[in-house]
């Protein structure tokens, strides 16, 4: 006979998931006024320090199919914080880098970012974060592995 007891509160798959959508809706609600959103974050790490990377190449490293990386980079090329220029290599490809606009608002960005860490972790020792990091890394391996 099934257990019809499940509670969904006691496992940690309901909590995963309702931090992840309340950090992306207050990282954009933070974010907006620099023109910026979080599912841009990755895209804007990896291009930080003047690097230019294929479409293909910023999907594999973001983990993301190839059509949401296409979606994510126009909608980035059409608020100024990436630029496209012909790959050298590969005449069917094209390289993205960050404008100056994008550089620009990375350091506030970064900041608004330090600023929610800190306002999700209150209360947390400097040692208990580092325990719930790497559990949290340890949980991550878990779910790529599968």
């Amino acid at each position: 006979m099934a257990d019809d007891t499940w509670n969904p509160l006691d496992h940690p798959g309901h909590y995963f998931s309702r931090i992840g959508r309340g950090l992306m809706r207050i990282g954009d609600a933070r974010l907006r006024p620099l023109g910026l959103a979080t599912a841009q974050l990755p895209v804007l790490a990896m291009l930080q320090n003047g690097e230019s990377r294929s479409q293909k190449e910023l999907a594999a490293l973001v983990n993301v199919e190839q059509p949401t990386m296409a979606q994510l980079l126009s909608r980035m090329e059409r608020d100024g914080l990436i630029r496209r220029t012909p790959d050298p290599d590969d005449r069917r490809s094209s390289l993205v880098s960050l404008t100056q606009t994008a550089i620009d608002r990375l350091p506030q960005g970064r900041q608004v970012l330090r600023e929610g860490n800190a306002d999700m972790t209150r209360g947390l020792s400097r040692d208990e974060v580092t325990t719930l990091v790497g559990l949290l890394r340890r949980v991550l391996e878990n779910i790529e592995a599968l």
